[in-house]
């Protein structure tokens, strides 16, 4: 496969000196970047319509087609007549104590839970392994010949996993958390390696030639080597740090990047939302389309697990241009002790497989020291892993109310989800003209995202007051009461993406960038591995999901008091000092501290 620019594409020379065997400092070509953008547009849909709106509800349908009652734990949830029909029975509507559908109860490996908490618990367990993967392989993103190929792998494994949801019937129920562990996973690490990508775009980009300013050997993708340095130095001398970077000596050079990082990667994303829009009304048209037919009533599931499908097809299909014209750009190679690692010669594939995890492990444990030292850092990290389970939890704990208690179609929750992203997306222009309209700072537009998801949970909780009980309405007792929910979700969103990483860049150390925010994408995902697990016991306790709602209003508030405590400004310091530590050594760090 070739490489090769097009005739009509214009090269600026770039005059640098490869740093390590096999480096590839090319100009990034706009063919490049259009790969590169292609990959959100791929991936984002399984993102969206698949984890957002349709694999909580096909995991909620298939187990409720294999379900008994709670009330009697025999009486089917789905009537299966004797000429194959289906049909919800009558008393599916029936309503338990508190005045909300009755839920449906599955035996899965051994035991036995409600539909809601089958979805939530295979979630759970999704996002934990995605983390757990996120972190043994992350090395793959930053070193050696792999992160293209290992992106690749990802992206069609996901693909397929979607794709293979055609065949997952009824009486196949048990094997769709298996295709879902798979996809998450797949799909989580498939946007690291991806971002990898990210700074040598930036760093090999044309236009940092015409800044006036040439590139040298050590002026680009300092990023790319941060955590090899960090790693080599503390085996050979742990009191040192990493040198100081071109970025560290050119602030110019590091603004000029992160502007260029930020416009490439809010175009990305912005891509990435525009298809999935596009695939979510799609999936309505199919839903309707079934809707018309019987297959509606003889195979309650089958619509979704042909948008599945689709969405497979779409990640699948939309990953070539990435295949074809994304360059493999190389990455460092690891460290090794003495150069003897494999001094055995050339090393196997399972023994090249062991040193990269082995490395990634000590690589994310020396970044986990290092940010337990950083007070402020930690806080806010200790914030960000509760604030990001709360708007997991709630978002799937949101669409599996809506189809269990609520009783929405498919149509309307494919139609809440186009809601709160478009809510997201007014809400991600919205918040810095309120930031600067009132002078906000990041800490305190963060706070009040808090305030407004914590509306969620309240309006909830309504519903239990005798008084609105008997209203019939308020306290998401009918199903168009969801949607202005939906908006506020989406708005809160909006903000809570775009100042998270506002306000933890200035926390970071400046030269360890990569290993720290790789820290904050696992504390990300590996978060809301808690929530949904706790909301699906609680349901399968209760019977019921809004006494979850009690769960969910605590655990938004909780990072509320750690976000009113951070001190961004003494976090900067302390950052600075640590940085400073790192090109002079720990004990300028520690003196600092002290003082």
């Amino acid at each position: 496969m070739s490489f090769d620019l097009d005739d009509d594409e214009t090269l600026i020379s770039i005059s640098r000196t490869d740093r390590y065997e096999g480096e590839d400092t090319s100009p990034t070509t706009d063919r490049e970047l259009k790969a590169w953008y292609a990959y959100p547009i791929a991936a984002e849909v399984f993102a969206v319509v698949a984890v957002g709106a349709f694999l909580p509800v096909i995991l909620e349908q298939l187990a409720r087609e294999n379900g008994v009652f709670f009330s009697d734990h025999s009486t089917p949830c789905v009537d299966h007549s004797a000429s194959g029909r289906l049909r919800i029975r009558e008393n599916a509507g029936q309503k338990a104590e508190g005045g909300d559908s009755e839920q449906c109860m599955v035996r899965y490996l051994g035991r036995d839970m409600s539909t809601s908490s089958f979805a939530m618990y295979t979630f759970s367990t999704a996002v934990l392994l995605q983390a757990v993967v996120l972190i043994c392989f992350s090395s793959f993103a930053d070193h050696g010949p792999y992160r293209k190929k290992m992106l690749m792998f990802t992206s069609y494994m996901g693909a397929l996993a979607s794709c293979l949801f055609i065949f997952i019937s009824p009486s196949l129920y048990y094997l769709a958390p298996i295709l879902v562990i798979v996809g998450v996973s797949s799909l989580g690490c498939s946007f690291v390696l991806l971002n990898a990508f990210l700074p040598l775009l930036v760093a090999n980009h044309p236009d940092n030639n015409t800044s006036g300013k040439s590139f040298t050997s050590d002026s680009a993708s300092d990023v790319e080597l941060e955590s090899l340095n960090l790693l080599e130095q503390n085996q050979q001398n742990p009191t040192s740090g990493p040198p100081s970077s071109a970025h560290h000596m050119d602030p110019n050079r590091l603004k000029r990047d992160l502007e260029r990082s930020a416009q490439i990667s809010s175009k990305g994303v912005g891509y990435g939302y525009m298809s999935a829009v596009f695939v979510q009304v799609l999936a309505i048209l199919i839903i309707y389309l079934f809707s018309k037919t019987s297959l509606s009533k003889t195979s309650p599931s089958l619509s979704i697990r042909v948008i599945l499908f689709m969405v497979g097809l779409w990640w699948a299909i939309f990953s070539i241009p990435t295949l074809l014209w994304l360059r493999p750009r190389p990455g460092p190679p690891l460290p090794t002790q003495n150069n003897q690692s494999f001094s055995g010669g050339e090393p196997s594939k399972l023994r090249t497989f062991l040193f990269y995890t082995s490395f990634s492990l000590r690589s994310f444990w020396g970044t986990l020291r290092r940010a337990i030292r950083l007070r402020q850092t930690l806080l806010f990290l200790i914030s960000w892993f509760l604030l990001s389970d709360a708007v997991a939890t709630i978002s799937g704990t949101a669409v599996l109310f809506a189809r269990t208690e609520l009783n929405m179609g498919t149509i309307a929750i494919a139609l809440l989800s186009i809601t709160s992203i478009g809510s997201g997306i007014i809400g991600a222009f919205a918040w810095p003209h309120v930031q600067r309209r009132y002078g906000l700072q990041p800490k305190t537009v963060l706070l009040c995202c808090v305030a407004g998801m914590e509306i969620i949970p309240l309006y909830g909780l309504l519903g239990f007051i005798p008084l609105f009980k008997s209203l019939g309405f308020i306290g998401l007792q009918k199903a168009w009461e969801i949607y202005p929910i939906a908006i506020i979700h989406g708005i809160v969103m909006g903000g809570i993406s775009s100042y998270a990483r506002s306000v933890y860049a200035p926390l970071i150390p400046e030269g360890s960038e990569a290993a720290f925010f790789a820290l904050y994408a696992v504390t990300d995902k590996g978060s809301s591995a808690f929530g949904p697990a706790l909301v699906g016991w609680i349901v399968d306790q209760a019977g019921t999901i809004r006494p979850a709602f009690i769960f969910l209003a605590v655990l938004v508030v909780l990072p509320a008091p750690l976000l009113w405590r951070l001190d961004v400004e003494k976090g900067r310091e302390d950052a600075r000092a640590m940085a400073d530590g790192d090109v002079k050594g720990r004990g300028v760090y520690e003196r600092v501290r002290e003082e």
